[in-house]
């Protein structure tokens, strides 16, 4: 893997830190539900999900 391509998935798992910290992640603490799960649940499992697919690619399409 190239050296340009590890620095995409050290950005990503700064963004992933700044995206999980407690200040950001209270944003979405709220009596609000979507589909009957608190927003808080679908922000962390959506970054997740975003991430994992983010990085599938970056791996995926980059491995050499």
């Amino acid at each position: 893997m190239k050296k340009r391509h590890e620095q995409k998935l050290i950005i990503l798992s700064v963004g992933l830190m700044i995206a999980f910290s407690i200040p950001i992640s209270l944003l979405f603490n709220s009596e609000r539900e979507v589909l009957g799960y608190p927003m808080i649940l679908i922000y962390l499992f959506a970054v997740w999900m975003i991430s994992i697919i983010i990085s599938f690619v970056i791996v995926k399409r980059y491995d050499e």
